[in-house]
């Protein structure tokens, strides 16, 4: 699994969210997703650099990304 993640370049992550779930409308697909807080936590904090590379090594954080991956939402860097 790679160390470094980041959005894929110019996705916009415009999105909305109540109750703890957001829906992401993916503005390079053209997709539209529904996902956890913790997903769109990781996704806007990798957007504003808040989160480090030793940070998403994390055992616990694999199967999102990879699942975030799937979604070409983001990319090993």
């Amino acid at each position: 699994m790679a160390l470094s993640w980041r959005l894929v370049p110019g996705q916009a992550l415009l999105h909305r969210g109540w109750d703890g779930a957001f829906v992401l409308y993916n503005d390079l697909s053209g997709d539209t997703h529904l996902l956890s807080e913790d997903a769109m936590t990781l996704l806007l904090a990798l957007r504003d650099g808040d989160v480090m590379p030793e940070e998403l090594a994390a055992p616990e954080l694999t199967e999102l990304l990879a699942t975030l991956r799937q979604l070409d939402l983001v990319e090993p860097c």
